[in-house]
């Protein structure tokens, strides 16, 4: 069956969690299940600051599009593991200040395939594909993606709070690596990653979340391993930090009040 007509009931499991719909429930939205519903307020309990940080995180990603588009003149984006449609998508902030940016989302998670192919129906300078960071150079050579961006020319890569859904295994700073590998100069990657400098925080929520997801899960991280992520890269001020001070608001709307753990990164130019 053609993965566009795909039945929702045939490719989704709605009685296991997933991390994109409960991050659809932190952040407000109504995609999402009692089995999402429970296991984030479990996640909750073993890290109370789970739910701002989310919303800080989505902030940050915001923040990071209107500096690509204003500052940088960014008009390619590609969305790696974008996670459900919710309010101000990377496609409606970028398309307000330049109306001509093109913008692909790739994920492979059929729910999100699902409703993004609704949101994006009437949008020709937007697509979505199903693809996985963990095969960088099949992503980046999709038919859909090279149809609407142009790789030799500065394409934004947008990995925001997905790589701690990939195994230490799978090697991502690599994967990065390879990613990059495939953009022209000038380029540029956004990401995040949740980290703690607790090792028992790292290892009870990593295995809380593995235990949740059946196994759909990487692994909370140190901050020195995301450093590792932008080898190579040129950092924009102010560097590697807690994302939801990058360049943030003097007092921004949402303050954690538990610091167990932080979602971490930046944006890096690729030279």
């Amino acid at each position: 069956m053609d993965e566009h007509r795909t039945p929702l009931s045939h490719t989704i499991d709605v009685t296991r969690p997933n991390v994109a719909r409960m991050c659809n429930y932190y952040l407000g939205g109504k995609d999402n299940y009692a089995a999402d519903r429970r296991t984030c307020r479990g996640l909750l309990e073993h890290a109370p600051s789970t739910q701002i940080l989310t919303v800080n995180n989505r902030r940050f990603l915001h923040r990071a599009l209107r500096t690509l588009v204003l500052e940088h003149g960014v008009r390619q984006f590609l969305d790696i593991g974008a996670g459900l449609p919710t309010q101000d998508n990377v496609h409606e902030i970028v398309q307000r200040h330049a109306p001509e940016a093109t913008v692909v989302y790739a994920d492979n998670d059929p729910m999100v395939l699902a409703y993004g192919r609704v949101l994006l129906e009437d949008n020709d300078q937007t697509a979505v594909i199903q693809a996985d960071l963990r095969d960088p150079e099949t992503l980046l050579g999709h038919p859909r993606l090279t149809r609407l961006l142009d790789l030799s020319e500065p394409v934004a890569v947008l990995c925001v709070s997905v790589l701690h859904c990939i195994p230490d295994r799978d090697d991502p700073a690599a994967l990065i690596q390879r990613a990059a590998a495939g953009l022209t100069a000038g380029s540029f990657l956004a990401i995040s990653q949740l980290v703690s400098e607790d090792a028992a925080t790292r290892e009870v929520i990593t295995g809380f979340m593995r235990e949740s997801t059946v196994g759909r899960w990487g692994a909370v991280r140190r901050s020195q391993d995301v450093d590792g992520f932008f080898t190579g890269l040129d950092l924009l001020t102010p560097g590697l930090v807690d994302v939801s001070t990058w360049r943030a608001p003097a007092a921004p709307p949402s303050r954690k009040h538990t610091r167990e753990w932080i979602e971490y990164g930046g944006v890096g130019r690729v030279p």
